[in-house]
């Protein structure tokens, strides 16, 4: 069997579905006014009922619009299991940097939490509690900088 360097039709229309919700939400548009949009251009409500021509029609009305395409590269890296209030507490930042020099996942700092307070996940901490695991964090990173 000869191989075909061409993608399946199934990942191409899960690639023109993925960037038209990426358009969606970069052109900030409310359910409403897509779907008018949709209707608009293909006379289809969902994106989901599209041939690809039509799929490639909205993607570029979109891009008139104004949508431009980010690629996975440029795409800010949201790091499995990250605290949700990272940004509000100074000191998941200091554990975050702790962490990335050493190459652990937060699933470590997690586990550290859960041993030494009992506590499942690290942003449940209190701020006592959250000193005294970037402290510990802090002891293993200088005993590596001794060696």
């Amino acid at each position: 069997m000869p191989q075909n360097n061409q993608p399946s039709a199934d990942i191409m229309r899960k690639k023109q579905l993925g960037r038209i919700h990426q358009a969606k939400k970069q052109l900030n548009l409310d359910d409403e006014t897509y779907r008018a949009l949709l209707l608009r251009i293909t006379g289809q409500r969902s994106s989901a009922d599209m041939d690809w021509r039509q799929r490639n029609d909205v993607i570029k009305e979109f891009a008139r619009l104004g949508f431009k395409e980010v690629q996975a590269s440029e795409r800010k890296r949201v790091f499995a299991g990250a605290p949700k209030n990272i940004k509000e507490v100074p000191l998941l930042k200091k554990c975050e940097a702790l962490l990335a020099n050493k190459k652990r996942p937060w699933s470590y700092a997690h586990g550290m939490a859960k041993k030494m307070f009992d506590v499942t996940r690290v942003e449940w901490l209190n701020d006592q509690q959250l000193h005294k695991l970037v402290s510990a964090l802090q002891m293993d990173a200088n005993r590596d900088a001794k060696k």
